[in-house]
């Protein structure tokens, strides 16, 4: 294979890219990775100040980008996000929210409805208002973000999460197999990245919030132990799989999951 076609197998020029949760973390990184390939990247947050941080970014590295403000908890700040952004290729639903851990029966009913609203309904608020702009342009790739939380459980002696995070992830890989199929013959493609125990995210904030030294500690060594490569990985070991599903390298891939976990979900 030759440069050129390795070039053009990956190669998002002309392609419109909307990242949520594009302010920080994961999603500045995929929205990053995705212009360098060639992407104009609709970068959607609900904090606009840090979504045009990462607009910044991508413009002093060459690319294009812009920024647009968006709760994907709330339906109709997602439609109206979706009539700002146009037509688009790429959806990467990246939004979301980790609480507290606790066991279930401490978990407040807040704190559940709080993280379904924004991780669950958000993917599917999301999906919904932007799939008629990618049958419009004859096709594209949706590429949702789960968790190896969503595979299967984890409790090593002391809640590391709250199982409202767990369903919410484990509904997003059965959202998806059901749009797969669903629009598989209008060449639009839905998969799953389930990432492993990340570092580089805010999703930890509320437990780091309330978490003594001795806590954090607890944490890590557990998370050392069980992840079979034995490190964390940062967020940019993600970009080469995302680029990949935005782009018609995976043309022929659809309604997968791939976990991104350093082993930990074939334990």
């Amino acid at each position: 294979m030759t440069g050129s076609t390795r070039e053009r197998l990956f190669d998002l020029t002309g392609k419109t890219a909307l990242v949520t949760g594009a302010a920080m973390g994961l999603g500045r990184t995929f929205a990053t990775a995705l212009a360098r390939f060639g992407a104009a990247v609709i970068c959607a947050d609900r904090d606009l100040p840090s979504a045009e941080e990462t607009v910044a970014l991508i413009g002093q590295a060459g690319g294009s980008a812009r920024a647009l403000e968006v709760d994907v908890s709330d339906g109709a700040s997602v439609d109206a996000m979706a009539q700002r952004a146009g037509g688009i290729d790429v959806l990467v639903n990246n939004a979301g929210i980790a609480t507290s851990p606790c066991r279930v029966h401490e978990l407040p009913v807040a704190d559940w409805r709080r993280v379904i609203a924004t991780n669950l309904d958000g993917t599917f608020l999301c999906t919904r208002a932007l799939i008629p702009a990618m049958l419009a342009r004859g096709g594209g790739s949706i590429v949702n973000l789960s968790s190896v939380l969503g595979m299967g459980g984890y409790y090593p002696g002391f809640p590391v999460t709250a199982a409202s995070y767990g369903a919410s992830k484990a509904g997003i890989e059965g959202f998806t197999r059901q749009v797969a199929l669903e629009y598989a013959r209008d060449n639009i493609r839905a998969n799953v990245v389930a990432p492993g125990w990340h570092g580089g995210t805010n999703l930890g904030r509320e437990r780091r919030a309330t978490a003594t030294p001795e806590d954090i500690a607890q944490f890590e060594a557990a998370i050392a132990r069980d992840i079979p490569v034995g490190r964390r990985a940062g967020p940019e070991e993600l970009q080469g799989l995302i680029v990949y599903l935005a782009s018609d390298a995976s043309r022929y891939v659809t309604g997968q999951t791939f976990a991104h976990d350093g082993g930990w979900s074939a334990r």
